[in-house]
């Protein structure tokens, strides 16, 4: 019985190396369209921008939010305010900052009167 696993042992050894020392070579080609490489260029070259945004005021009030809107504007008239739908919400958003840095020093000012603002990223529309 020893003899006879010895024996399968060593032929399935030999069976493997056979495949392994018969493994297929081959080259791969990729054909594709020329416009695929000017849009990969293009790509490159367009720059995505990111904004950053103070939220200040969120309510289901759309009244409400047009009234903080207005408060926001009579102690603050430095930066641009809209009011967004997000369901359920209407938001007070200020700002089109360019760098977090310029978001940072607004909210800096801005937190005396919003303690619960946030700075974030919108998503922007492609």
């Amino acid at each position: 019985m020893n003899k006879f696993l010895k024996n399968i042992g060593i032929t399935t050894f030999i069976l493997f190396l056979c495949f392994t020392l018969h493994a297929q070579q081959g080259e791969v080609r990729i054909d594709q369209d020329s416009d695929i490489d000017k849009l990969i260029e293009y790509k490159k070259d367009v720059k995505t921008t990111k904004i950053y945004r103070i939220q200040v005021y969120q309510n289901v009030d759309p009244d409400k939010a047009e009234r903080e809107k207005s408060n926001f504007l009579n102690i603050y008239n430095e930066w641009p305010v809209e009011i967004v739908w997000n369901t359920p919400n209407y938001k007070v958003w200020v700002g089109n900052f360019t760098t977090r840095l310029e978001a940072d020093r607004a909210m800096a000012k801005i937190k005396k009167d919003y303690m619960n603002a946030i700075i974030f990223q919108p998503k922007l529309d492609k």
